[in-house]
């Protein structure tokens, strides 16, 4: 049997009540998370409940999308965002492998095309 463990977010950012900065959605510091690396990225709600689980080649670009595009899985949903935690991963096959897990682990509300568990 193969043993698989949900990583440690390398980087969680919050949004912001009333951010002073340049904003979306509330979130400020996109900065933190890098454009050049590879991983799997987290939404959870101000509940800690998990939203919505992707992955990426390259983090920063793809998670702002979420916000900003109009066919994002979370389009209708992006003002539950409070918690964006994010996991370095380089090898596509294992960003592959750990976001299926955690869709079917944590039962991600927005993941509807590797859901096993419904």
């Amino acid at each position: 049997m193969i043993k698989i463990e949900i990583p440690t977010p390398d980087v969680s950012i919050t949004k912001q009540d009333n951010p002073q900065l340049s904003n979306i959605y509330g979130f400020t510091d996109f900065h933190l998370i890098p454009r050049d690396k590879g991983g799997i990225y987290m939404f959870y709600n101000i509940n800690d409940e998990l939203l919505f689980v992707g992955k990426a080649r390259k983090l920063r670009p793809r998670i702002k999308k979420h916000f900003e595009d109009t066919v994002s899985p979370i389009k209708e949903h992006r003002d539950e965002v409070y918690t964006i935690d994010v996991c370095y991963v380089e090898e596509p096959t294992d960003r592959e492998i750990y976001e299926t897990y955690i869709i079917n682990k944590l039962h991600a509300k927005y993941n509807i095309d590797k859901a096993f568990f419904r």
